[in-house]
């Protein structure tokens, strides 16, 4: 820096500065209105028309909330007097038909070869009686004998039917379920299945009749399925038979030369289903039962398959034959039934 000339060393540091003074500017403020206390007439008219709309707008909400709830509620129900409109009725039959749908077949593969493809019973007892399914084979009962087997049902610690629920046996509980669902399925509830006979889909119905009624005098349902094979004891000498009321317990033979009617048992039925004999003459039925290794008799009964027992042929096991001596019968219809296999019946005309 280059001192100045004619200036002394004081007057030239520091250097001096005019006085200045500071610019007045006006301040930014807001508006005088903001700065109000209170609100205006327009927009106090705005918050009312707001809280206005806001109510409006929660009551459609609400409103359409509730006709929802409602809707729905009788939807699931149904509305009163309208068959078929609940939900919850529509598809409780549906698991039902699909149970039993499930259980039927579950029958067919694992129980069928014992029982029959329609409960008629072979090796073991019949299933599909009316009277059975009625007082006996209820569901608590099914469970039992699926869950430990046919020793249940005896008391036979060599009973052929093993246990078929889980841990002991193949069939887990919900397939058990299905079992016992088909085997209780009413005859007014139908599905579509496939015919074990002919693989051929067809409509499937269940066996039990929820309408049907013992007769008042109807046999109670043996617990051990065996007592219903049991022959009559033969009465001691000068005792009473204990053959039931009108049966024919000691039949005399029939005379030689007299009438032979043949039958035959095979695949769990009568080859005929229609027989005559002579009425108040003693006769002979030839019964051949041609199903290996399952039990068949000839039974008579008075009027129908229900009525009163007449004569009541031996049991026995196929592949086997026969002869029964039937004593004389006055004239009439009478019906011939197996003992073992209520469903195998056909019609006797004594004349």
């Amino acid at each position: 820096m280059t001192d100045q000339p004619g200036l002394e060393p004081e007057q030239r540091l520091p250097a001096q500065r005019p006085e200045m003074q500071p610019v007045k500017v006006d301040r930014l403020s807001a508006p005088p209105t903001t700065r109000r206390v209170g609100l205006s007439g327009e927009r106090a008219a705005q918050i009312v028309r707001q809280s206005a709309s806001s109510r409006w707008v929660a009551f459609i909400a609400v409103s359409f909330v509730a006709i929802f709830v409602i809707a729905y509620w009788f939807y699931e129900v149904g509305f009163p007097g309208v068959a078929g409109s609940s939900r919850l009725t529509v598809a409780k039959e549906d698991q039902v038909v699909t149970d039993v749908s499930r259980g039927y077949r579950l029958f067919q593969a694992n129980c069928a070869r014992c029982h029959g493809a329609q409960g008629q019973g072979g090796i073991g007892p019949v299933l599909n009686d009316q009277t059975k399914l009625l007082a006996h084979l209820n569901p608590q009962y099914l469970l039992n004998v699926l869950s430990v087997g046919g020793r249940y049902v005896c008391g036979d610690a060599k009973s052929l039917m093993p246990a078929w629920k889980e841990p002991n046996g193949p069939l887990n509980y919900q397939e058990v379920n299905e079992l016992i669902a088909w085997l209780r399925a009413p005859n007014d509830l139908s599905f579509h299945g496939v015919d074990p006979a002919t693989g051929q889909a067809t409509t499937i119905t269940g066996w039990r009749d929820p309408t049907f009624v013992p007769a008042p005098d109807a046999t109670p349902v043996p617990a051990c399925w065996k007592d219903a094979f049991a022959q009559p004891s033969p009465a001691p000498s000068g005792a009473a038979s204990a053959a039931p009321s009108g049966a024919a317990s000691a039949a005399p033979s029939a005379q030689p030369g007299g009438v032979v009617l043949k039958l035959a048992a095979q695949n769990i039925a009568y080859d005929a289903t229609a027989l005559e004999a002579p009425a108040d003459q003693a006769f002979q039925i030839e019964f051949a039962n041609n199903d290996a290794g399952i039990p068949h008799n000839v039974a008579i009964h008075k009027d129908s398959a229900t009525g009163e027992v007449v004569f009541q042929g031996e049991i026995f096991t196929g592949v086997a034959t026969k002869t029964y001596d039937v004593p004389a019968l006055p004239a009439g219809t009478y019906a011939f039934v197996c003992t073992v296999h209520p469903n195998m019946v056909g019609v006797l005309t004594v004349k």
